[in-house]
């Protein structure tokens, strides 16, 4: 498994290349580094049967995320509004940045 950094953090809009979810998009809600998994909002939903509890009094069917393999996901770059490959890039004050493969522009975090 992988043991560094992913090429995904959390918030990032990514676009799933492979597997049953293939060509949907969505935002990174959480990320496991130990199990290089990913869950992405509103992919991979599933039913789970929960009993009555305090967060569900009723209990029943709820439909949640399940995760993915981060292998199988790509960063949507926002200039060219396409699936890419990311790179490291160190600019003149020494700082890294992730940058688009395909134009070479810098992906920004998102912030909420």
């Amino acid at each position: 498994m992988p043991e560094g950094t992913l090429h995904v953090k959390k918030n990032d809009i990514v676009k799933v290349m492979t597997g049953r979810e293939k060509g949907k998009v969505g935002r990174v809600l959480k990320i496991d580094r130990e199990k290089g998994r990913i869950v992405i909002e509103k992919v991979n939903m599933v039913k789970r049967h929960v009993k009555p509890g305090k967060t569900n009094p009723q209990g029943g069917i709820i439909e949640k995320e399940a995760a993915l393999a981060y292998s199988n996901v790509l960063i949507m770059c926002d200039k060219c509004n396409k699936p890419s490959r990311i790179a490291m890039r160190v600019d003149a004050s020494g700082e890294k940045h992730r940058t688009c493969k395909r134009c070479g522009d810098i992906l920004e975090e998102k912030k909420k």
